[in-house]
């Protein structure tokens, strides 16, 4: 008797609701947000107006999850 064992979700992308597994970039930022260029997004950090990001050493990194937070947040906005 053979034993088959039933498929398991993939665990990161439940996490993640289909979010990268990895920090994105304030390039991935650019090119997400179809963005005239890179110093925009460093504005928006600047003026405390875009999404959360950290350091990592000397890279800016954004958490995937809290750039769609952030960008929902825009959304109800507008909608308000």
């Amino acid at each position: 008797m053979t034993y088959i064992r039933p498929e398991l979700p993939d665990a990161r992308a439940t996490l993640r609701a289909g979010l990268p597994d990895h920090y994105l970039t304030p390039e991935d930022l650019t090119a997400m947000f179809r963005l005239p260029s890179v110093e925009t997004v460093y504005a928006w950090r600047k003026k405390r107006t875009g999404p959360p990001a950290m350091r990592i050493g000397k890279h800016l990194r954004y958490d995937p999850a809290a750039v769609r937070a952030w960008a929902d947040s825009l959304i109800e906005t507008d909608a308000a």
